[in-house]
């Protein structure tokens, strides 16, 4: 550790965030992922960094912002960051009535315009979490492919800024708990389940696959492999005005003519872009990117 930064602080020391030490701290995280945290949410970096900086032995967050910003290890502390600042609430089949409009409605029409095209299906999962989304669309595809799933090309691309949350995706393995909403005829023809431990099933794994990204980085998103549908739900919720419209470009970009974009239920485009047409479902909207 650089003598730049004190010993060890006492592990009961309550650490208290100042105004101005929000504030870089706050700049900077918006700087590297594009992450905004409001000023009401100072508590939030005051909670979720305390541990940080006990385990560096730093006394304040002053250091810590330092730390980060000059270090030679930081690349490493940055992925911790990334971790401690991400929430990552998920479950299988979250939101059923949005993933019953995409299974019957959505992917139903685009599988019917791949059959026509070489049968290649490209969806992008952006801001994947531990994996139940992803996983999620597999199931949804085998369901309506079955046996025809060998013979088709199909990759579904899953990313996160969180290299924890990925590592722990692809291992597969998840309790009771995150398949509270998945029909029980669907969790038994995926999982391998034993005892409150529910493993996904190689059929279900092989069609995802994860790599870790930073949704502010221009590059990182050039380079994901265009696709019919993008999902990318509870994601903008975390971004400024021009963050998310940096973000919903991109996926514009990405999605072929006629795609799909669907976000979560509680997220809107509005007074973001006008380039997706809005559609209406019974419980869902699904944005098209015109053809």
């Amino acid at each position: 550790m650089s003598s730049l930064f004190s010993k060890t602080i006492s592990p009961g020391k309550e650490l208290k965030i100042t105004d101005q030490e929000f504030t870089n701290l706050r700049d900077f995280i918006y700087a590297q992922c594009g992450i905004h945290i409001a000023d009401n949410r100072k508590y939030l970096l005051e909670n979720r960094l305390g541990n940080r900086l006990r385990k560096l032995n730093l006394k304040n967050f002053d250091e810590y912002y330092n730390f980060l910003r000059f270090d030679a290890t930081k690349s490493r502390e940055m992925k911790k960051l990334f971790e401690v600042i991400t929430t990552n609430e998920t479950s299988f089949y979250r939101n059923p009535p949005q993933l019953k409009v995409f299974q019957e409605q959505v992917l139903a029409e685009v599988i019917k315009g791949c059959r026509l095209k070489g049968k290649k299906l490209r969806i992008w999962s952006a801001g994947c979490s531990t994996g139940e989304e992803p996983y999620t669309i597999s199931m949804i595809v085998h369901e309506l492919l079955k046996m025809e799933v060998p013979r088709w090309d199909i990759k579904i691309t899953a990313n996160d800024l969180s290299e924890r949350v990925l590592e722990s995706a692809r291992r597969g393995v998840y309790n009771d708990y995150t398949l509270r909403s998945t029909p029980k005829d669907v969790a038994q023809r995926y999982f391998d389940m034993d005892n409150g431990t529910n493993k996904i099933k190689p059929a279900v794994k092989k069609l995802v696959s994860f790599g870790q990204i930073n949704l502010k980085d221009k590059m990182q998103l050039k380079r994901v492999e265009r696709s019919q549908i993008v999902f990318c739900r509870n994601v903008i919720i975390y971004f400024d005005d021009e963050m998310k419209k940096r973000v919903i470009n991109a996926y514009y970009d990405n999605l072929e003519p006629g795609g799909y974009l669907i976000i979560g239920h509680s997220e809107s485009l509005h007074n973001i872009t006008r380039a997706f047409k809005p559609i209406h479902f019974p419980g869902s909207i699904i944005y098209q990117k015109e053809e």
